[in-house]
């Protein structure tokens, strides 16, 4: 399949995995972007937006969890500006948070995981999660499944009701707009949290994963336990994981803060460029030191797996020691971060190099983390600028 856009010769190595990527590694269609020192090194598109449809140019498509970073920066922008305190309790701007034992949830512990309210414990109506009041208030009411800030467990579906709803106190405006008023459009990037449908013939249906011979353990405990958190998570969406409801035009048009965002590596690249230069005019450079920071890390309560979070980001973990899924991590250097997407799809940025990346598919992984479609684009990118890969597969200069 053919390979456009454009490829500075330091970065040729990319390129060529990129190539591999849809000729041998099952790519199906996919995007990247590299910006280094602010200039794009790297912007490339190739493969099928849909049967018949090559992937374009202006191709965009469902990113889910990369999603958390672009409403988690949100929060960032807003602290940064001194109107919302990340250590602050959550009731200072949404009293009604504070009931059933989450009166002391700090606004970083929604950020970082920490919350406790990774699933609704009772069944969703159907197409709850374009409800926003909805979705917030069963929240604001619901006991946590431990002590806020005692441990942490992926919030893989409730992440942008929790954070989103704080912007939306502080801000005035809902989480959507907030985004495309003061970071999307300040940057020029075609990135959507609630997509206008005059857009909607610009997306890339999503290609499941093919079944994996091995589940991964989230997974397993999932099917194998009704009455887990796993279960939960899964269970009680409101039928948005069902068979292409996500691609519908009622998920692609809500405002879902975790795993809607629409966008194309471009624009992923784009939202993390400013951060990648010291925060430009997003957040100040003091702030993004803290953007950066380990906030929880280890034992993942609901992944079941090691992971690594900053505030509202993912960073660097080697989980390459535990059996395929569970395998999957996110190999980058300690100084980046930024967040992936079910399926395969990563931005981020790392300040050190002055990098900021970007890729998305169609045709989705099985795996929870970088699978090696991804992970070898973000490896090309590394050694490009003369980073080499020490003990444990993380990057260094």
């Amino acid at each position: 399949m053919t390979v456009h856009g454009t490829c500075d010769p330091r970065f040729s190595q990319v390129r060529e995995e990129f190539e591999a990527n849809l000729a041998h590694r099952g790519e199906v269609g996919a995007s990247v972007c590299v910006i280094v020192d602010g200039e794009v090194a790297v912007d490339l598109w190739g493969g099928q937006a849909a049967p018949g449809r090559p992937w374009a140019s202006d191709t965009i498509g469902h990113v889910w969890s990369c999603t958390k970073g672009a409403t988690a920066l949100c929060a960032h922008v807003l602290a940064s500006r001194g109107d919302l305190d990340l250590d602050a309790p959550v009731v200072r701007y949404w009293p009604e948070y504070g009931v059933r034992g989450k009166g002391g949830t700090l606004v970083r512990h929604l950020l970082s995981h920490q919350a406790g309210l990774p699933a609704l414990r009772e069944p969703l109506p159907p197409g709850a999660f374009y409800d926003w009041k909805l979705m917030a208030g069963r929240l604001a009411e619901q006991e946590p499944y431990w002590e806020p800030g005692t441990r942490h467990g992926y919030h893989a579906l409730t992440f942008g009701y929790l954070v989103g709803e704080v912007v939306r106190r502080v801000s005035g405006r809902s989480l959507g707009t907030f985004f495309r008023e003061e970071v999307a459009e300040p940057l020029g990037l075609d990135f959507w949290l609630g997509l206008p449908e005059e857009q909607e013939g610009r997306v890339a249906p999503t290609v499941p994963a093919d079944p994996p011979q091995a589940p991964a353990s989230f997974y397993l405990r999932a099917f194998g336990d009704p009455a887990s958190v796993q279960a939960a998570v899964l269970a009680h969406e409101g039928g948005y994981m069902a068979a292409g409801e996500s691609d519908s035009r009622a998920a692609h048009a809500a405002e879902i803060g975790a795993v809607g965002g629409i966008t194309n590596a471009r624009g992923l690249a784009g939202m993390y460029r400013p951060l990648s230069l010291g925060g430009g005019d997003l957040v100040t450079r003091e702030h993004l030191a803290l953007m950066s920071l380990t906030a929880s890390a280890g034992a993942d309560a609901v992944l079941l797996a090691p992971t690594h979070f900053a505030l509202g980001f993912v960073k660097q973990v080697d989980n390459r020691h535990l059996p395929e899924p569970d395998s999957e991590g996110v190999l980058l250097a300690e100084t980046a971060f930024g967040h992936v997407g079910m399926g395969g799809s990563i931005g981020f940025c790392d300040p050190a190099a002055r990098l900021a990346f970007g890729y998305t598919m169609s045709r989705q992984g099985a795996g929870l983390g970088v699978n090696p479609r991804g992970q070898a684009l973000v490896d090309a990118a590394y050694r490009a600028l003369g980073h080499r890969q020490a003990y444990g597969g993380i990057w260094y200069a």
